[in-house]
């Protein structure tokens, strides 16, 4: 397994496993909770990442992406300065209890510290749909910090 910081030309095979995750959370949770256009996901995360808005980490087998993780930069008085925020984690199924969300999580890490980060948030539903995720999460070391997360369109 090859773990390396996504770039432009993997925009592709990251937005088709953005994809996956965002019809596997609405397949859990019966609720049509996204839109996905796979097309203007690449253009976005192309854009978000040339940016340097948006990092992105890749787990490779061979020439084949099994998962990826996502994170961006955020700052708050509470964090006690600049953090980082998990938006997306995923595993391609057949690599499910193979370390690999392990090591992504791992690589997130190292980079936050190389960006003088705080801590690492990310968010999981309170639902027992994903009772698995959070107890993921927490033997990597994350601890309830707080509510729920909500949103507003705008």
């Amino acid at each position: 397994m090859i773990i390396h910081r996504a770039t432009t030309q993997n925009a592709r095979q990251v937005a088709e496993m953005v994809g996956e995750l965002l019809a596997e959370i609405m397949e859990a949770i019966d609720i049509q909770a996204f839109n996905f256009d796979l097309s203007a996901t690449v253009d976005r995360l192309a854009d978000l990442l040339d940016k340097e808005k948006y990092f992105v980490f890749a787990a490779w087998d061979g020439t084949s992406p099994v998962g990826f993780i996502a994170l961006y930069e955020s700052h708050a008085l509470y964090a006690e300065g600049a953090f980082g925020t998990i938006p997306e984690l995923y595993v391609r199924p057949s690599y499910r209890s193979h370390q690999v969300g392990r090591q992504l999580l791992s690589q997130a890490k190292i980079f936050g510290r190389s960006r003088n980060w705080t801590r690492l948030e990310v968010t999981t539903p309170p639902l027992p749909q994903f009772d698995r995720t959070l107890a993921f999460y927490e033997r990597e070391e994350f601890s309830i910090s707080g509510g729920r997360k909500l949103k507003v369109s705008l």
